[in-house]
């Protein structure tokens, strides 16, 4: 029997400051990176009195390689001439790609990977890394395999943030109805049901991704709250009480109609994965009647809204 050509993929190398990660991280995955890793760089000193000015941060992404490959190599390229326009005084990433075959996953993403406390009571670990949680932690655990969605983002531990104050503060709503869009590896969807949510549906358009969420939803002890599938939201016409849509400002604006339509009165909205500067545009259409501005969280660049419907 022939062997099986080992599959080729295309390493993607930006070393950037570190205040441009999560931008970059959020582009990459965007762009249908498999797997992004960050890791510190070391200082590179120069011989004389000058060190050479220090980048602190390298991160790595793999794209399967095909015919689109000189495509998002040019995208990402463009990407970074417009953060250097909007980020003048940073130093400019710089970009390095190579063909590489078979990268070892697993182990990669093991490194960078280590058990967090999000918000007040909850903690994210990965399978493999040991904890011992006091009484209140609620503890979810996550193999990422391929999928985003770690809580080491800023945009996903804001909307944990979010479901456990909005969950635990408001009583009135004794049956939580969720939708996660664009679910990754189920961490949202994992985190309301552990929260004491009985009906979570999960939804993305990537098919590892749902099996993925599967998989984390089977290890958290939630598998019959959730019912995770590869559909577009658009086919989603069960009325939510709680939507978290953690995506992008330009999907979010497409998004709205339907997702007010979903919501029931009384229902909360989070939505996250904006940058600062998308901000007044998300802005301008969800603050908007029916919806009101129930909290703003922000990270770094990043900035989640919590809304809520009218009664």
């Amino acid at each position: 029997m022939a062997e099986k050509e080992p599959e080729k993929w295309l390493k993607i190398e930006i070393a950037a400051p570190a205040e441009l990660m999560d931008a970059l991280g959020n582009f990459l995955t965007e762009t249908g990176a498999q797997g992004v890793f960050q890791e510190s760089a070391t200082p590179e000193h120069t011989i004389g009195d000058f060190p050479e000015p220090l980048i602190e941060e390298i991160i790595k992404a793999y794209f399967p390689q095909d015919v689109r490959s000189d495509k998002k190599i040019a995208s990402i390229q463009k990407y970074i001439d417009s953060l250097q326009e909007i980020f003048p005084e940073v130093q400019k990433p710089s970009l390095k790609t190579e063909i590489v075959s078979d990268p070892d996953w697993a182990e990669q993403w093991k490194k960078y990977f280590k058990p967090i406390r999000v918000c007040n009571n909850i903690i994210v670990k990965p399978t493999w890394e040991r904890y011992a949680p006091s009484s209140r932690d609620i503890v979810i655990e996550i193999d990422p395999g391929m999928a985003f969605g770690t809580g080491q983002h800023a945009s996903t531990r804001m909307c944990m943030e979010a479901i456990e104050d909005i969950m635990m503060k408001d009583r009135s709503i004794k049956d939580w109805k969720v939708l996660d869009v664009g679910c990754g590896t189920g961490i949202l969807g994992i985190t309301a049901a552990k929260m004491g949510a009985l009906d979570v549906i999960c939804i993305d358009i990537d098919n590892k991704a749902v099996e993925i969420a599967g998989e984390n939803a089977a290890i958290n002890n939630v598998a019959s709250a959730l019912s995770i599938s590869n559909k577009d939201v658009s086919t989603i016409n069960e009325p939510r009480n709680l939507i978290i849509a953690n995506l992008t400002a330009k999907l979010l604006i497409k998004l709205r109609a339907h997702l007010t339509h979903l919501l029931m009165p009384s229902g909360y909205m989070i939505i996250s994965g904006i940058i600062e500067q998308d901000a007044k545009n998300i802005e301008e259409h969800f603050s908007a009647d029916p919806l009101s501005t129930y909290k703003v969280i922000t990270e770094k660049e990043w900035v989640c809204y919590v809304l809520r419907k009218k009664p």
